[in-house]
């Protein structure tokens, strides 16, 4: 298998006025750590990435980011695979914002490259992190979005990251009480937080119509319970 990163297309529009990444995650495997379209952690973003284009009504530009390598490997991280998918956004549609969406160790590298540059955007959803994760991302937007109940990636830790970020920027996090590492129950949920946030994020409120708990976020209220 061709160990490389790779972009798949979800909506192109000819005009963009922003981009969404949209980011797996996945656990290491030694026996296969090259990154297949069609392993489950891979399948379970198409929804999410299909929420944010219809969120962005024609105006956003949506690539799923296929990883260079399974889980995180300390030579070629997803934050790294983040930054070269901005390099062919940058070359495809020019200086225009960037959302980042990313599930799991996806949203690890989301909350880890929210601080390059053309990106505007962060939403983290059941993100697996490290207690001392968290970069300067100071005018961005990020929300964290996890299920309570999740018991690969702690919510514990990713509110500690959380309260890290507001230090520098404003972050929102949604709670879904029932919600599990897979988000298969309360998916819509999920899918549809993402979608809205990045959308409002990038285009402005104007014709975005958004949940209560998205427009408690917007509204500056830090700490929601769907």
């Amino acid at each position: 298998m061709d160990l490389a990163p790779r972009l798949l297309d979800t909506a192109t529009p000819d005009d963009p006025r922003a981009v969404v990444l949209v980011l797996h995650g996945g656990a290491d495997r030694q026996d296969s750590p090259g990154v297949s379209p069609t392993q489950l952690s891979v399948l379970r973003m198409i929804p999410t990435a299909k929420a944010v284009a219809r969120a962005g009504r024609g105006e956003l530009a949506v690539h799923r980011v296929l990883n260079t390598r399974r889980g995180w490997d300390t030579h070629t991280t997803p934050v790294d695979d983040v930054a070269w998918a901005l390099e062919q956004v940058r070359e495809r549609y020019g200086d225009r914002p960037v959302g980042l969406v990313g599930h799991s160790l996806g949203g690890r590298a989301a909350l880890l490259a929210g601080g390059l540059d053309c990106v505007r955007s962060v939403v983290a959803l059941n993100p697996w992190v490290y207690p001392t994760d968290g970069v300067p991302m100071p005018g961005r937007s990020v929300l964290v979005v996890h299920g309570m109940r999740d018991r690969i990636a702690p919510p514990g830790r990713a509110e500690t990251v959380a309260r890290r970020i507001a230090a520098h920027t404003g972050v929102g996090f949604i709670r879904i009480p029932d919600g599990k590492h897979a988000m298969l129950r309360h998916g819509r949920s999920f899918d549809s937080y993402a979608a809205q946030f990045s959308a409002a994020s990038l285009l402005g409120r104007d014709g975005v119509e958004v949940s209560e708990p998205v427009a408690a976020v917007l509204a500056g209220e830090p700490w929601v319970t769907a």
